[in-house]
């Protein structure tokens, strides 16, 4: 999920002394509040969790814990482990067979615990290539994508993913960061080390950056622009499009606000789920991606998407790997017109772009079962004619 439809312009509202500082004679009275131009409001509490059908009471209040903490992120996702294998979504149901997979967690150079996992082809099965996974916000690397990399592994790809701090499984506060440059070099670091490992020693190297992992992933290829046998973005937030760019007026105070309450929650408009899943019956799965941060979005994070995106404009003829751009010609979420610029703008030689007719956002898990498997196809066409030129 991205932030594009959340950083729509809207009216701030904003508590002025944190709880602890306010008389008690002031809850009588509604609290002073910042009023900015008209619509959205800054908050710290969290949002709760509507409950999820078809599983237990027990199950429904595991997964309405408080998701701040690593540690409870990591109880959640340990219960509903077998519930998310029996979803009914092609990516599960159909998953190949065999595939080789390994979890870990390894503390980085910052002193914070990140998740990573790997999908490795079935024994006997000679690898091509190394794919590393960059994801959306929010997200996690073992809900959906679980059945993605297994059937890129399938091919004959090590697959590598690791969840952002903040995200997921990997240590941080939820949903917070502080530093979007920061969070590209985690993942230099992390995939980095994984590149070293003796077993992967000549074989190319791809990076697949899924919507605001398409963000991560351009900033990881300028950083190093020479690291990357090639570049797969699916619906890549690499620019705020203009409706949806808050004025920059607003922006000034956003970034002000940011300095103040970081950590503050921004109250999104829309339902992402409903704009980014096609198919009716797999947007009601988006429920069981319990480790998902789907609260309100934090200010810091907010403006530092803003800042990352406005960085990547202003460099992205600087783009020069093998490029693939994958993207719903439908997606409210990001625009696809944003990805025909990036194509048309990245200097590099070998560059394709593919819009899908019709396509959501989640164009690997929200559509309907021919459309993912023609995607992953796709991706898969597309490292394999890379493989055979390195």
């Amino acid at each position: 999920m991205d932030l594009s439809r959340a950083l729509r312009y809207q009216p701030l509202k904003l508590p002025l002394f944190p709880p602890q500082f306010q008389n008690p004679i002031n809850h009588l009275h509604p609290k002073p509040t910042f009023l900015v131009p008209r619509g959205t409001r800054l908050m710290v509490t969290a949002k709760k969790r509507p409950p999820i059908e078809g599983v237990s009471e027990e199950l429904n209040s595991i997964a309405n814990q408080n998701l701040d903490f690593a540690y409870t992120r990591r109880q959640v996702r340990s219960a509903f482990v077998e519930v998310q294998q029996q979803l009914d979504h092609c990516l599960f149901k159909l998953a190949p067979t065999g595939i080789r997979t390994e979890e870990w967690y390894e503390r980085n150079s910052r002193g914070l615990q990140i998740f990573c996992k790997s999908w490795m082809p079935k024994q006997g099965v000679p690898i091509k290539g190394v794919l590393f996974f960059c994801h959306g916000y929010g997200d996690t690397c073992v809900f959906f994508f679980e059945g993605i990399a297994r059937r890129i592994a399938a091919s004959g790809y090590a697959v590598y993913a690791m969840d952002y701090p903040g995200f997921g499984l990997s240590e941080g506060l939820h949903g917070y960061i502080p530093s979007f440059d920061q969070l590209a070099d985690d993942v230099i670091e992390q995939y980095t080390k994984i590149k070293g490992r003796p077993e992967l020693k000549g074989l190319p190297h791809f990076i697949l950056g899924q919507s605001m992992g398409g963000a991560v992933t351009l900033k990881v290829h300028l950083k190093e622009p020479y690291a990357w046998d090639g570049v797969v973005l699916v619906a890549p937030m690499c620019k705020i499009a203009e409706d949806v760019t808050p004025p920059a007026a607003a922006q000034k105070i956003l970034i002000l606000m940011s300095k103040v309450l970081p950590k503050a929650k921004l109250i999104p408009q829309k339902d992402l789920a409903e704009l980014a899943f096609r198919d009716p019956i797999k947007r009601k799965m988006a429920v069981y991606n319990v480790t998902c941060y789907n609260d309100h979005v934090r200010l810091k994070t907010a403006v530092e998407l803003l800042h990352a995106t406005k960085d990547i404009e202003m460099q992205v003829e600087k783009v020069s790997s093998p490029l693939l751009i994958l993207h719903g010609a439908a997606d409210k979420v990001t625009d696809p017109l944003v990805s025909q610029y990036l194509y048309e703008k990245a200097s590099s030689e070998d560059k394709t772009l593919k819009l899908y007719p019709e396509g959501y956002h989640s164009i690997l898990e929200g559509e309907p079962d021919d459309r993912i498997f023609s995607v992953l196809d796709d991706i898969i066409t597309w490292l394999d004619s890379r493989c055979a030129l390195t």
